[in-house]
């Protein structure tokens, strides 16, 4: 956000107006609500430079006030400064009140000449020669600059030092615009003394608009050009001299304190998870939270804890018992928030369509700040330990090693130089804090509802990605990369290559498929494997491998959704990481294509490959899920974590070949492609395991409330499967449930974990079903319709109670309901 941008929303939320008005090419005036400025059609022209005018002058009407405010108690103030019990002296009276007498006169003669000219409004009107003579008085503006920072510090050490001037400082009534129905609002004097410095850059759009809307020949804009130009001068002038960054509070050798790195953590604090606005400063870090204010008050930032660069240090693994504990949520509750979100960005965009659905809109995207406010505070996993030598240490929660990476490397660059340690005063603390609502760069939590709509919505489907090799290591080592996606607000990691050992030159050439939601940028990081078990943290989440590179490349959706892959090549640290991408979106990924030849088993009916083979669960199915119980039950993320796109490949082309070699291909292969191959199979099925006849069937069965009607029901559906269907699923059930969650503390994959990876691939609408949903348009639409029940239809049945297909069957008798 621009500088200006920041002003002008300061400006808006501190006078409460919350309705905008769009004017101009796009210029907002955050004062004048939409029904002051509409009194009549919008015409062009002249009629646009009236309105213009309208909504600066009732913004002038509430400066005014402001500055009246701020003036009000001046007076009082200076007749206690003669008494034995002065509440300010003279001088600092003076200092800070200094020029708000003069500035609140030149507006107000401004606003006393321009009413008249608007209330009796023609074309002929001209009204630049006003603001030529308020440009001319910018002088006065320069000389309250140049005290501003006086003036701030002033105020600030007289609200220390004296209560009663605290109370009066904090709450400052301004007069509300006379049509307006609220009398008066409270705000502080630090953002009172804030406005004339806002309200230069306001008057500068403002003149922007005006010149646009009158004509070349009209006498006013020769008038208008040349008060822009002296605005503008002034403007740029005095930049520097306003600029945080190069007037924070000077470090202990005397040189000015600049902010080098600014963004959101998550921090673990009395044993809960808290957002916080870091700041590393040139000499120290500092972590604060935004203070909840009133409506109308000026936003700040309330300082947790800071540390001083010259005494921090990265807790070593022995240190850790002095850190908070780890909290790692169940991941089935990250991923029902994220199938909530989807299905509430999918009605935002239905009622973006409708008539009159604005209002419904605001509501939406208020919940889904919430829950994606949510989703960012509780995904983090990884922890990011910083101790202060002479005190306690703190323990952030990151969701990639890229964040921790580059925090850790900016602090140990800072580091390298001579810092001394510093003490702050709670004065200098809190022009500090004040200070980092004006320095941020990053402004908002990164959520989709904070993006401009004109923003990309990201990727949906599956991005396929080959890492071939990587260049530039000086000495030999054991090498791999992994592969993160972003999404709702963070970065997930989605695939890792294999090991390269004892070498220079690692040539990987493996190909993932990772599916992204919503995605901009792919990350690579690099890493050195380490085999000393001496080095292991008992923390399982901590990374103890040595990255050695890491890069991130934007996912362009022109040249990614090509149909040829694209050859890329990253650099990181000096090394140069070769890839390839291509992309499928998801409608294409959902469509089910059936095989052309019926002697293969991946994309041929299940019925046909039971029967062709005698069995009553086809021989791949069986045969997958023999080898994860053999050697992948432990596997972290087993069924979860991409395996090696061509290794998947190779298997499907075996099983479809029926290459006697299987089994010896399957004991060699790693076991995440193995996994990978099954989930393949069902995906690719002609129609999902639980069939497309049956699927709204299952759809409202999972809907009943009775927990009795939904039994009869949902065990009635699994009968009217047909058998080969029926028996697959129950060899699959037993899978899931009795070998691969009972080992849910090793391989972190709940019921939930295996639901949310299988429910969409074996229950899924058919596209007659998806045509029948009028609303649904896009593939990110498809893919989260229904999806949080196919989740819980899957989950229903792994957590009922053993299910045979000779009891099924023997019970057909008892129940009757249609399907």
């Amino acid at each position: 956000m621009e500088e200006e941008e920041v002003l002008c929303y300061l400006d808006s939320v501190l006078e409460g107006e919350e309705e905008v008005f769009e004017y101009g090419d796009g210029e907002l005036d955050p004062i004048t609500p939409i029904h002051r400025q509409f009194k009549g059609g919008i015409e062009k022209g002249l009629e646009m430079k009236k309105l213009v005018l309208s909504g600066f002058l009732a913004s002038e009407e509430i400066y005014i006030n402001q500055l009246e405010a701020l003036l009000l108690p001046m007076r009082p103030l200076k007749a206690t400064a003669t008494t034995s019990q002065p509440v300010l002296t003279i001088q600092q009276i003076k200092t800070i009140f200094y020029k708000i007498q003069d500035i609140s006169e030149i507006h107000k003669e401004f606003y006393d000449a321009l009413l008249p000219n608007i209330q009796q409004w023609d074309e002929k009107v001209t009204v630049g020669h006003l603001f030529q003579k308020l440009a001319s008085q910018l002088g006065v503006y320069k000389a309250f600059v140049d005290n501003y920072k006086v003036a701030l510090e002033t105020a600030e050490k007289c609200s220390q030092a004296n209560i009663q001037f605290q109370k009066i400082s904090e709450n400052l009534k301004v007069k509300g615009p006379k049509d307006s129905k609220d009398c008066t609002t409270t705000i502080s004097m630090e953002a009172l003394l804030y406005k004339p410095i806002d309200r230069v850059t306001r008057s500068t759009l403002v003149l922007h608009d005006l010149l646009k809307h009158t004509p070349k020949d009209h006498p006013d804009f020769p008038l208008l050009q040349d008060a822009l130009r002296i605005s503008q001068n002034f403007l740029s002038s005095i930049n520097e001299e306003i600029d945080p960054r190069r007037t924070a509070v000077t470090t202990p050798k005397g040189e000015a304190r600049q902010l080098v790195k600014d963004g959101f953590l998550v921090e673990v604090s009395e044993s809960s998870r808290k957002l916080r606005h870091v700041f590393l400063f040139t000499d120290l870090l500092l972590c604060a939270k935004m203070k909840k204010t009133a409506v109308g008050k000026h936003q700040q930032y309330e300082c947790k804890w800071y540390i001083p660069l010259a005494d921090l240090t990265f807790q070593t693994l022995d240190d850790s018992d002095s850190c908070p504990t780890l909290q790692v949520l169940p991941e089935h509750e990250l991923e029902e928030m994220k199938i909530k979100i989807s299905i509430l960005k999918n009605e935002i965009q239905k009622e973006k369509k409708a008539p009159k659905g604005q209002s419904r809109v605001e509501r939406l995207r208020k919940k889904m700040n919430e829950q994606e406010s949510w989703l960012l505070t509780h995904s983090p996993s990884i922890p990011f330990r910083i101790h202060n030598k002479h005190g306690k240490s703190y323990l952030f929660l990151i969701s990639s090693d890229y964040e921790r990476s580059e925090w850790r490397e900016s602090i140990q660059k800072l580091q390298k130089k001579d810092l001394q340690a510093c003490v702050l005063s709670s004065v200098e603390l809190q022009v500090l804090t004040s200070s980092c609502f004006k320095l941020r760069t990053v402004h908002n939590i990164p959520v989709t509802s904070n993006k401009d709509d004109e923003e990309s919505p990201g990727l949906y489907g599956f991005l396929h990605v080959i890492i071939h090799s990587a260049k530039g290591f000086k000495e030999s080592a054991n090498l791999y990369c992994t592969l993160e996606v972003d999404a709702y607000g963070y970065f997930v990691s989605k695939a890792k290559t294999r090991v390269f050992r004892d070498t220079t030159d690692p040539h990987w050439n493996e190909e993932f498929e990772i599916e992204v939601e919503g995605s901009q940028y792919l990350r690579i990081l690099c890493y050195e494997k380490c085999y000393d078990k001496s080095m292991l943290n008992a923390d399982d989440n901590e990374i103890v491998d040595k990255m050695m590179g890491k890069g991130k490349v934007q996912l362009d959706p022109q040249t990614v959704q090509s149909k040829n892959w694209h050859l890329d090549v990253i650099e990181m640290n000096g090394i140069k990481v070769e890839f390839s991408m291509k992309f499928t979106s998801r409608d294409l990924s959902l469509k089910r294509t059936p095989s052309k030849k019926q002697s293969g088993v991946f994309g041929v009916k299940i019925n046909v490959v039971t029967k062709r083979e005698r069995s009553k669960v086809p021989y791949i199915v069986r045969q997958c899920i023999e080898e994860v119980e053999k050697r992948g039950i432990d596997e972290v993320g087993i069924y979860r974590i991409s395996g090696v796109a061509t290794d998947i490949q190779a298997l499907k082309a075996a099983f479809d070949t029926n290459t006697k070699d299987i089994l010896m291909m399957l004991s060699d292969m790693d076991i995440n492609a193995i996994a990978g191959t099954l989930k393949l199979y069902f995906r690719e099925l002609p129609e999902p395991l639980l069939t497309d006849r049956l699927y709204p069937a299952f759809m409202e069965g999972i809907a009943l409330s009775d927990p009795a009607a939904k039994e009869n029901c949902m065990m009635h559906l699994l009968r009217s499967l047909p058998d080969p269907n029926l028996m697959t699923f129950l060899s699959l059930l037993e899978h899931l449930k009795h070998s691969v969650a009972e080992k849910e503390p090793i391989n972190k994959m709940s019921l939930h974990n295996l639901a949310t990876v299988f429910g969409p691939t074996l229950l899924r609408p058919s596209e007659a079903e998806i045509a029948k949903s009028q609303h649904i348009t896009t593939a990110s639409d498809i893919w989260s319709h229904d999806v949080m029940a196919q989740v819980q239809v899957l989950l229903y049945y792994l957590q009922h109670p053993p299910i045979s297909f000779a009891e099924l069957k023997r019970n057909t008798l008892y129940f009757s309901t249609d399907v």
